[in-house]
């Protein structure tokens, strides 16, 4: 975070707000050598209070796709860990 004087602040307002908006820059307004705000970019997304309402409304695994879903991550987990030969040219 970049401390500003508040007059500064005031008298370049929009070069400021597009800082914030457009490349997420954080500033500490500063009056007399005291933070009094800060300017920064609106959380964007959904805060962890929101987890236990997100978790309810997934859907439900079936006792019917338990087994087949557990052999999947079985093979994915296996052909993750297998060793794979690669020649220096290859990406």
């Amino acid at each position: 975070m970049t401390p500003e004087s508040v007059t500064k602040v005031a008298r370049h307002f929009s070069e400021y707000m597009n800082r914030v908006a457009l490349k997420g820059e954080r500033f500490v307004l500063m009056r007399g050598n005291k933070p009094v705000a800060e300017r920064r970019p609106v959380p964007v997304g959904r805060s962890l209070a929101d987890l236990p309402s997100i978790m309810a409304s997934l859907p439900r695994l079936g006792a019917d796709g338990a087994d087949p879903f557990a052999r999947d991550l079985d093979a994915a987990r296996s052909e993750l860990s297998a060793p794979t030969e690669r020649t220096p040219w290859e990406r």
